[in-house]
């Protein structure tokens, strides 16, 4: 069977904003506009499109994993009603300082991904806002690992780590991202 690549996405920072103290409940989403009509925008890429978030407050106690679970599913059918698809989420509860193979920057979210959908990771892309989705992405064998500068990432991109990763490219945003990557999507 051929193998597809994919489009993974980080979640808080992405297309929805960060929040300080998580998001934990619906009234706590907000997206970013011009994220749902980017991914409106590819609805038709044969990429499948993925999202892979590390979600600690569940790890933390903040929220159960039964409600993140249930804040994922709103949050893909939002995408939808703005007519975009995401074809599978992958939710990582580790708090940070655990050794979860999940837990970004670890690629297990986006290898479980891989075998779950039979996907090929050197043609896929990964994008988040945060040093850790690059180093997931790298881990992983993707073809190209992408740092937004919305969310965290305008902070990400100034640290020392930043610099001393392998390449990685940075875009304002993801519609900007995804402008680079799918000029012209298929229709």
């Amino acid at each position: 069977m051929l193998q597809q690549p994919a489009l993974f996405l980080d979640r808080d920072g992405v297309f929805i904003e960060n929040r300080a103290n998580y998001v934990r409940s619906w009234d706590d989403v907000a997206f970013f506009p011009e994220a749902l009509a980017a991914l409106a925008r590819i609805r038709e890429i044969p990429y499948k499109i993925i999202v892979v978030t590390n979600q600690s407050a569940v790890g933390r106690g903040l929220m159960s994993l039964a409600t993140a679970v249930a804040l994922n599913q709103r949050i893909l059918d939002e995408v939808g009603k703005a007519n975009g698809r995401i074809d599978a989420t992958y939710l990582c509860p580790a708090p940070p300082g655990v050794n979860d193979p999940c837990r970004k920057p670890r690629p297990g979210m986006l290898l479980q991904a891989a075998e779950d959908h039979n996907l090929d990771l050197r043609q896929s892309y990964m994008i988040g806002d945060a040093l850790t989705d690059v180093q997931a992405g790298q881990a992983a064998g993707i073809r190209q690992a992408i740092l937004l500068l919305t969310g965290r990432g305008a902070a990400q991109a100034q640290l020392p780590l930043a610099a001393e990763l392998p390449p990685f490219a940075t875009f304002p945003t993801l519609a900007d991202a995804l402008q680079h990557l799918f000029p012209e999507p298929t229709r």
